[in-house]
């Protein structure tokens, strides 16, 4: 389901244009936009036109706690009123042009693009840079989606379990300065913490005759089986009890040792439920997932790996060692839960992910910068060959090019991966928050 935001809506205007057929179009708009999923919308129903309106419908709205301001230009209008309004309700602005309606008499009615110029002019030499424009009879959808990504972090109580894993220093992240940016204030837990919740036999039970009916489970013992069913149980309780919106976790090398398997099963389950968890302690990882989540496409987004660069080809390999959400699974191959690594107690899950336009995102920071990385591209079907979770995937770019620019630009090794295509959506939140672009 995607992230809810609050908008705020003002319509601007000038009587020496057709102010009236405006107001007229703004109601329609207004109409028009009511039937928009998960958004709570609050209008100022009168046109502004004076300064007088302007400070008038700022303090009404700065009051809602709005994710964002569409600024509509009904006609043109004065310079102050824009200002005025980002001035006391200094959220991300959708400027918003009308179409000209038919010329009357051969005086141009509403002149809404040019009354945009301005405005963007404005903003734009006042210093303020999360302004976006859209021209047309309908609101930028994408735009609405930047604001579901951002809300969706600064909504966000994010847990990490253990830390990162170990060597992975290109995981680590300045804490302070990613809170300035998002408001997330990250809380750490203990491994033994995840262990020690409390199950009992009944709670188990429904996971434990899910697994057996979904995954081929001929390599694992009963008690493999049930302590995956029970640590979906334990983290699915943890998430809960501590209000965590995504968690991320150090899933090697200790949690094989304490818990007896590692967790990668458990969360392929419980990710398919809608549950963010990210894997090796990657804050940005699972912050990644969230923007991905947050545009409510019923894809469950997951972190993986390029694996594989097949430059004659023209592919990658997208892989990761058994985390991707069950719901992903291309309906072909055998699912499995296998144990491959950590001296048989690496019970992860395996098949190969279904076909499909993908977008590959991670959030990452380097040099004192925060960016944000993006790339469009096709899964494609495949035999399962190995084990883990993964996917053939193709892109618009040569993936030689697309792999330089990962290792030109230091981007770290996990991308959240999801079944959509929202690269202009992500690109307009990069640009709301500050956030350079890579792709």
């Amino acid at each position: 389901m995607p992230q809810t935001v609050r908008i705020g809506v003002v319509c601007l205007a000038r009587k020496t244009y057709d102010f009236q057929a405006a107001a007229e179009k703004y109601g329609q708009t207004r109409r028009n936009l009511q039937s928009l999923p998960n958004v709570d919308w609050e209008f100022i129903e009168e046109l502004v036109i004076e300064p007088e309106d302007a400070h008038a419908a700022a303090k009404v709205l700065s009051a809602r706690h709005l994710d964002g301001l569409v600024i509509i230009t009904g006609t043109f209008q004065l310079g102050h009123l824009a200002l005025i309004l980002k001035k006391q309700i200094n959220k991300p602005v959708l400027l918003w042009a009308l179409q000209e309606p038919p010329y009357d008499g051969g005086k141009i009615r509403f002149n809404s693009v040019c009354g945009l110029n301005l405005n963007a002019s404005n903003l734009y030499k006042a210093g303020y840079d999360d302004v976006s424009t859209v021209v047309g009879d309908d609101i930028d959808l994408d735009w609405v989606d930047a604001l579901r990504m951002k809300a969706a972090l600064e909504s966000a109580h994010l847990g990490i379990v253990g830390y990162r894993a170990d060597g992975f220093f290109n995981l680590g992240i300045d804490e302070l300065d990613n809170f300035s940016h998002t408001g997330i204030l990250v809380d750490y837990y203990e491994i033994a913490e995840i262990v020690a919740v409390d199950v009992s036999a009944e709670e188990t039970k429904d996971f434990l005759a899910r697994l057996t009916e979904d995954f081929d489970c001929a390599e694992l013992t009963e008690e493999q089986k049930e302590k995956v069913a029970a640590l979906c149980v334990k983290l699915k309780s943890f998430m809960e009890r501590h209000s965590l919106t995504a968690l991320a976790i150090r899933c090697w090398p200790e949690f094989a040792n304490m818990y007896g398997i590692s967790p990668c099963a458990s969360m392929s389950i419980l990710q398919s439920q809608g549950y963010i968890i990210g894997c090796e302690g990657d804050i940005q990882g699972a912050m990644s997932m969230l923007i991905c989540d947050a545009v409510g496409e019923g894809q469950t987004p997951f972190l993986a790996d390029f694996s594989q660069v097949n430059v004659e080809e023209n592919y990658a390999l997208l892989w990761h060692c058994g985390v991707a959400p069950q719901n992903l699974w291309d309906g072909q191959c055998a699912r499995s839960l296998d144990t491959y690594f950590a001296g048989g107690r690496g019970v992860t899950a395996g098949f190969v992910l279904k076909p499909g336009a993908i977008n590959l995102v991670r959030i990452d920071s380097a040099r004192s910068k925060t960016r944000l990385y993006v790339q469009r591209g096709t899964a494609v079907p495949m035999d399962k060959e190995l084990m883990g979770t993964y996917a053939k995937v193709v892109f618009d770019k040569d993936v030689e090019k697309v792999f330089d620019t990962i290792l030109s630009h230091g981007i770290a090794h996990h991308f959240a991966m999801i079944y959509s295509e929202k690269i202009r959506a992500f690109k307009l939140f990069a640009k709301i928050m500050g956030y350079e672009v890579i792709e």
